[in-house]
């Protein structure tokens, strides 16, 4: 193929980059890193079809060829969570084409993904997250808001970025739940519990009141001392830096406030459809996980516990 043929090719990717994006934005309502991640496996396909099919167009894959893609990430030694998320976007890809009428049939179909073994999430005891809040000085500002802030991440089971995205005019506290939009821009309503609610309110009056506070941050719930909404990984320091002066030595970040969230719900006894519901998955398979950790729970208590097993 000659080097004008080449180009021409090069502009073909182009433009289904453009028009695949512009899909995700506008008909999935995905986040610009959500895109952008998707782009980027579309990316690694381009360069498999540059180096080994003579910068073949997309929509002229087979489903061998796709397959021979998977087995070339595997070589390239990315690992199996990677390869997997990789073969996902570009399944998303070709059912995109599918749609927009520019292949007839998806060779993406029957493309097989790794194997991975299933890991169970890193959580925290109800103790351990008392534990981790009486370190907090409330004596300060900061403190005052970091006790709300983690309080109300753990009660409600959030993810970092909806308990940094929240607003005060999402929530309900009168009658006891908060407006989250998670992921894909979806709008979720979580019940929040008393202690949460008075912490919340205690940092709107005390704190939050007496900041100089952006313009673009004036609905934003929580944030930093000047006036601006704080990051997801100013959140993570706050609770790397308090689970190193509690002696926890789990590695902890704000997703195992969430972990502990669920895991407590279903060692509780709640229902799991309701425990989805809260978390915002999308799919049961997602939230299932968490009956395989109050198993383990269970099985860890028997172990420890039983006179047979006491040494």
């Amino acid at each position: 193929m000659g080097r004008g043929a080449d180009k021409n090719v090069r502009s073909i990717w182009s433009v289904y980059f453009i028009r695949f994006k512009q899909y995700l934005q506008l008909e999935k309502s995905l986040s610009h890193n959500s895109i952008e991640a998707y782009a980027d496996d579309l990316k690694k396909l381009e360069s498999y079809a540059e180096l080994f099919l003579g910068s073949q167009r997309p929509e002229n894959f087979t489903a061998r060829q796709l397959q021979l893609f998977a087995e070339w990430l595997a070589s390239l030694g990315f690992s199996a969570t990677t390869q997997s998320r990789i073969i996902s976007g570009i399944k998303a890809f070709y059912k995109f084409l599918l749609l927009e009428n520019d292949i007839k049939q998806s060779p993406a179909d029957l493309l097989e993904t790794p194997k991975l073994a299933r890991k169970l999430p890193v959580f925290l005891s109800v103790e351990e997250i008392d534990l981790l809040l009486s370190f907090i000085d409330r004596s300060t500002p900061e403190g005052e808001r970091n006790v709300s802030m983690l309080e109300t991440l753990y009660s409600c089971g959030l993810r970092v970025s909806e308990l940094t995205n929240l607003k005060i005019s999402d929530l309900h506290l009168k009658d006891d739940y908060i407006k989250v939009r998670g992921k894909g821009n979806k709008e979720r309503m979580i019940p929040i519990g008393t202690v949460a609610k008075k912490l919340i309110t205690n940092y709107l009056k005390s704190v939050r009141t007496h900041l100089g506070i952006k313009p673009e941050a004036v609905d934003i719930l929580y944030l930093n001392r000047r006036g601006g909404g704080l990051s997801r990984v100013m959140v993570f320091y706050i609770l790397k830096d308090l689970a190193k002066r509690a002696g926890i030595k789990k590695t902890l970040g704000p997703h195992t406030f969430r972990h502990s969230f669920a895991t407590h719900l279903v060692e509780g006894g709640a229902d799991l459809r309701a425990v989805q519901e809260m978390l915002g998955h999308e799919s049961i398979t997602t939230t299932e996980i968490y009956t395989h950790l109050d198993k383990q729970f269970l099985r860890d208590n028997i172990l420890s516990f039983h006179p047979r097993n006491k040494k």
